[in-house]
């Protein structure tokens, strides 16, 4: 990796280099051969980056100012305006996690986390990932997400490099999901 990457909480004037990342890798602009390298299924508009900007919960790196990476993390609250959200939160009093009670308010939803495809490979998600925990921690004690079982990149990165454990799976709109958790106490090894 470069020295020339930065990591920064999002500011207003980030988000048309946020929504030009998100085009690129939107499932719904993908091909089949595409979507093979990872993808993104939530589009955000202006108007939602810029609430997840003011809460200081969208964190991006940056290769000479140019963005090349963003994670979007949130309160359940905010993501409720997606069906699939509320759906996965509704599963909660079945899951377990470490001696987590797993509700809406000691958790929040990670992702979705998206890195242009120059700069995959490269160990970028582990600093990324640590910027944001250290960030998060203080919000939030546990860490959830869910990813479609197809996009089976961002399943090995969040379960072999970031050690995310998957506790549960559901079924949404004809697709199959893992739902994981992650500690946000526990700091990943920047070590690649």
């Amino acid at each position: 990796m470069t020295e020339r990457i930065t990591f920064e909480i999002a500011k207003m004037s980030d988000i048309d280099g946020v929504l030009a990342l998100q085009e690129l890798y939107l499932v719904a602009n993908l091909s089949q051969e595409e979507k093979a390298s990872g993808f993104v299924t939530t589009p955000f508009t202006t108007q939602q980056l810029t609430e997840v900007i003011q809460k200081s919960e969208l964190f991006i790196a940056k290769d000479n100012d140019k963005i090349i990476a963003y994670v979007f993390t949130g309160s359940w609250d905010f993501f409720k305006q997606w069906p699939i959200f509320n759906y996965m939160s509704s599963l909660f009093p079945e899951l377990t996690f470490l001696d987590f009670d797993i509700n809406t308010t000691n958790s929040f939803q990670y992702g979705p986390i998206c890195i242009h495809k120059k700069y995959r490979g490269k160990g970028l998600i582990t600093p990324l990932f640590e910027f944001m925990r250290t960030h998060m921690l203080y919000k939030y004690p546990l860490g959830l997400t869910f990813i479609n079982k197809i996009n089976i990149p961002s399943t090995k990165a969040h379960t072999e490099k970031l050690k995310w454990t998957i506790i549960g799976d559901f079924q949404f709109n004809n697709n199959d999901y893992l739902i994981l958790a992650y500690d946000m106490n526990q700091a990943v090894s920047l070590t690649i």
